[in-house]
């Protein structure tokens, strides 16, 4: 089974492209107009043990919000594209992970019924990085990849620990979640597709 997906997306206020195999691991290549968000994103694929490659660009001159919500929404897509019809993953996934003084809960369910629930002190900025995006990006990936998404913040830290905490974590989950246990369907109604 070739689990891969190439998206591209484009508007008045962004263009990207993202590609994605959930089976090969290749050292992300990540490039977007905001430094940070690439961190973020680098974290997601060498976490998620998954290749991924996400090029970027938008009107990051009025704000970065357009281009790191586009993102989630297009890697949303591609990683409901590359999931197909989900026959043999686990499923579910739950974990906490630490950065430092950081600890970062995730629940996730790749059930075809996509919902967020994020719980994360979003004031403030890194470098740039609005951290009140974060609900927008992870929003715009559980809407198109079909997948519920529980994200809590257990202890504060500061700004880039509590970012770079949850991406590493969802990254971890998505990980668990997708990989392939067996060869059923691990849904009592026959489909984990909406």
């Amino acid at each position: 089974m070739d689990r891969h997906a190439f998206v591209e997306r484009k508007t008045t206020e962004t263009e990207l492209e993202v590609e994605i195999s959930l089976d090969d691991f290749n050292d992300p290549c990540i490039k977007t107009d905001v430094p940070f968000f690439n961190h973020m994103l680098e974290q997601l694929g060498k976490h998620s043990g998954f290749a991924l490659r996400v090029e970027g660009k938008g009107d990051t001159e009025i704000d970065s919000h357009h281009l790191i919500e586009d993102t989630g929404l297009t890697l949303g897509d591609a990683f409901s594209e590359a999931l197909a019809d989900r026959r043999g993953i686990r499923r579910y996934a739950s974990l906490c992970l630490p950065f430092d003084e950081t600890l970062v809960r995730v629940a996730i369910d790749i059930s075809g019924r996509p919902y967020l629930d994020c719980n994360l002190d979003i004031e403030g900025d890194v470098e740039g990085f609005p951290l009140e995006v974060l609900p927008e990006f992870f929003r715009g990936f559980t809407d198109r990849a079909g997948i519920t998404l529980h994200i809590d913040q257990l202890k504060r830290g500061n700004r880039h620990h509590l970012a770079e905490a949850t991406f590493k974590a969802v990254a971890r989950g998505l990980k668990s979640a997708a990989e392939i246990i067996d060869d059923s369907m691990p849904s009592t109604k026959g489909t984990l597709t909406a």
